[in-house]
């Protein structure tokens, strides 16, 4: 069974840090772009950043450039997102996933909580 695990989050002072961590299992994903992605309440899951393959490439939405960075370790077959400075309007269930993202990796997500 292939899963994809999250792990890392809770609650954080605004300014605060965390690292998120993404462990795959049943498959390896080290020739996959992965991706971290982030659903609010009452919003919309949206994309947060991306990772390419070698993890050369890295692309972030506007809203966490220079807050958060994405990195991988293919021998671990898990990808990271270490957040700082973080600010309330980055609480959120946090995901990771392919990208583009397929319906069969989502997992449960980790709970991120940033106050204020």
């Amino acid at each position: 069974q292939v899963q994809l695990v999250e792990s890392g989050g809770g609650l954080v002072q605004a300014g605060g840090s965390l690292r998120l961590s993404c462990a795959a299992s049943g498959r390896t994903f080290s020739g996959f772009v992965m991706g971290w992605f982030r659903q609010a309440p009452g919003k919309e899951r949206e994309f947060v950043a991306l990772i390419s393959w070698s993890g050369g490439i890295t692309y972030y939405v506007d809203s966490v450039k220079g807050r958060f960075t994405i990195s991988r370790d293919n021998a671990k077959n898990t990808v990271y997102l270490q957040m700082n400075s973080l600010k309330p309007e980055d609480t959120a269930v946090y995901y990771c996933n392919t990208n583009p993202p397929s319906h069969n990796y989502w997992g449960q997500g980790t709970q991120v909580t940033v106050s204020s």
